[in-house]
């Protein structure tokens, strides 16, 4: 790029480097920026006398430090992350170097991370989240070896949940103590501890009785008409916004949608659920009109992968569910709404199921519920939808 002086080890990549951010989407004004970056660091190789070959995360990581010494803050270690990937695709830096081997209680806990990916079908992030919550168990009674998980007791299992709870969140200790079952039956199944104990995990109680409330229609049309559709970004919110609040589907299923996951003459799509389910749904009219416009006139033609909805900087590549959740919570926000999650956008789909005369049945079907008793929570909110679920009173004999 012009004005920037290239010296050192890496200049002969400048080039290369250059057009790998143009691939990834980078802005001019970004592809400056780790340009001069890349060139700086090149520099300080130099001096330092190192080359590709040097350019460890280690090394990386000193010369970060090195700035932000001299005054530059915002310097860390993920501002090399484009340049370090594509030097080692070429094959001139080294990849990172493995850990070492992982002590007891943290290996018991990766297993247990891929077991609940592998066989219990979860989300990454569930299983990341559920890991974590036990590390305190583990490291209590398996950083020894699997020699102490043999000598846990119902006690020790009522004790540390217990103490969990008086430092926690009611939702968060509700998760600890489902992930403790899960850990406690995951090592029963492996022969490294006695069976029975996630019997012995207490329920917590949930202070929040109830569904997230609803939002009525002219609140979800606030939110809808707060996503601008001459803008790239309002078009891709628009649509994600649409298939949550009129289909239901969380976040993370919106994040998971492929390109190829629609078919526009049978106007279906296809939606992976919770624990690998996979379900074809009819795609409404508004649903289809705003993804067809956000296809058409807003996703990147320099997409780095399949998925529906991505990022509109670089790198361009597929949203998360966290993405999705903030771009809604965004809308709320410019609706003057306030705080209003994902979540509630789904419970808001079943609940205008509810006030347009559908049964609980249909509400299973369009959220996808694997169990009858997940979809009758939703008659709390209509006690004609509860005379559904009563049984008739029994006639005195005569």
């Amino acid at each position: 790029m012009e004005g920037i002086r290239f010296s050192g080890p890496l200049a002969p990549y400048a080039g290369g480097f250059e057009e790998e951010l143009a691939r990834l989407g980078f802005t001019p004004r970004s592809a400056c920026h780790q340009v001069q970056l890349a060139a700086d660091l090149s520099n300080w190789l130099a001096d330092v006398g190192l080359d590709t070959a040097g350019l460890t995360e280690a090394a990386a990581g000193v010369y970060a430090a090195v700035r932000q010494a001299a005054g530059m803050r915002h310097m860390t270690l993920a501002a090399f992350g484009p340049l370090l990937e594509y030097l080692r695709r070429l094959g001139v830096s080294p990849e990172p170097v493995p850990a070492g081997p992982l002590a007891p209680a943290e290996s018991l806990l990766e297993e247990f991370r891929s077991w609940l990916l592998g066989e219990r079908g979860v989300t990454p992030a569930v299983a990341r989240g559920y890991r974590d919550l036990v590390r305190p168990f583990a490291e209590q009674h398996a950083a020894g070896g699997h020699a102490g998980l043999n000598a846990v007791t119902a006690g020790d299992v009522t004790a540390f949940l217990t103490s969990q709870a008086r430092r926690l969140a009611p939702k968060t200790a509700q998760r600890a103590a489902t992930a403790l079952r899960s850990l406690l039956r995951f090592c029963h199944l492996r022969g490294l501890a006695p069976g029975g104990l996630d019997q012995a995990v207490p329920r917590v109680a949930n202070r929040r009785p109830g569904l997230p409330r609803p939002l009525d229609p002219a609140q979800v049309r606030a939110m809808l008409d707060a996503c601008d559709p001459a803008a790239a970004a309002g078009r891709r919110d628009l649509a994600m916004v649409t298939l949550m609040a009129r289909m239901g589907l969380r976040a993370v299923e919106v994040a998971r949608l492929r390109l190829e996951d629609i078919s526009w003459r049978t106007a279906e799509i296809t939606v992976r659920g919770k624990g690998g389910r996979t379900d074809r749904l009819p795609l409404t009219a508004d649903a289809g009109e705003a993804l067809a416009a956000w296809l058409r006139d807003g996703r990147p033609a320099t997409a780095l992968d399949r998925a529906v909805f991505t990022r509109l900087k670089a790198p361009r590549r597929g949203l998360t569910g966290t993405g999705v959740t903030m771009a809604a919570a965004a809308a709320a926000g410019r609706a003057g709404l306030g705080t209003v999650h994902a979540h509630r956008l789904r419970h808001s789909a079943a609940s205008a199921i509810l006030a347009g005369g559908g049964s609980l049945a249909e509400i299973g079907q369009v959220l996808r519920h694997q169990r009858p008793q997940t979809t009758a929570i939703y008659a709390k909110a209509d006690i004609e939808a509860l005379r559904s679920l009563a049984r008739p009173w029994p006639e005195a004999a005569s």
